[in-house]
């Protein structure tokens, strides 16, 4: 799924996440070798590049934050595991801040253990975070051919009918995600109409509206389950049950949706 905190396509958190990664791992390094040169300098630069690392950690956290929230999607395995992602990064940020803090009244031991310990649950949570990049795709823009632009919107439950798009707003086999009071459903145009149905793989929970239409059949970018758009029959597997569909309605150059299922 396309990052909500992102500059024309480009998630911001995997570009900010090198610097702490870089300062904290420089200090380890020159603590290091403060110990086997005996020389204050080095420790002195580590002063620094620790101080740098916290103050970069917490500037990244914050497009972090946004996607665990806003991109991430909800009751799936890849928000268990941005969970994860985000306590091992806070972990690491408390380990790494009393380091700094114990630098003058610790044994020097203590501070290098504690940057040891730091050093390896940065290497745990990147691990992590790349899984949700390459394998759950968070934060990845699709772009296969009819997609159109990532296209999102925030609605209102009216009860009734509720308005989705306007025609010609979305092309033969393109996508929309609707979020209508934190409910999540795609809308999607196919050669037979309009189709409306829930952004949840009933596999692992991916995000559907982040994956691929062709020809009405939506499928996962995750594991590549399919399913009929029109009915919410899967197709091909690892899923196993059905998605729930919803009546669209085309009145007046617009496109309504009911939240009754199908």
């Amino acid at each position: 799924m396309k990052s909500r905190a992102s500059i024309k396509g480009h998630p911001i958190h995997p570009i900010l996440v090198t610097f702490p990664i870089a300062f904290f791992t420089g200090t380890l390094v020159f603590d290091v070798l403060s110990i086997l040169k005996d020389n204050a300098s080095y420790r002195q630069t580590a002063d620094y590049l620790e101080l740098a690392g916290l103050i970069a950690a917490i500037i990244a956290a914050v497009p972090g934050v946004i996607d665990y929230f806003f991109t991430v999607p909800p009751a799936s395995s890849a928000k268990k595991r941005a969970t994860q992602h985000g306590l091992a990064n806070v972990l690491l940020l408390l380990i790494f801040a009393a380091a700094y803090l114990l630098r003058v009244k610790a044994s020097f031991s203590v501070v290098i253990g504690l940057e040891s310990a730091g050093f390896i649950l940065m290497g745990i949570s990147g691990w992590l975070g790349g899984t949700l990049v390459y394998r759950n795709q968070i934060g990845v823009d699709p772009r296969y051919a009819g997609a159109g632009k990532w296209n999102e919107a925030y609605l209102k439950d009216q009860d009734k009918l509720i308005e989705a798009a306007v025609s010609g707003e979305l092309q033969n086999d393109q996508m929309k995600l609707l979020h209508i009071d934190g409910k999540r459903i795609v809308l999607a145009k196919t050669a037979e109409g309009y189709v409306a149905f829930d952004d949840r793989c009933t596999h692992k929970g991916g995000s559907l509206a982040g994956g691929m239409m062709v020809c009405g059949t939506v499928q996962c970018p995750w594991h590549g389950s399919q399913f009929a758009s029109q009915t919410g029959d899967v197709k091909a597997g690892p899923a196993t049950k059905n998605i729930h569909t919803y009546e669209t309605l085309v009145k007046d150059g617009k496109i309504y949706l009911s939240l009754s299922t199908v």
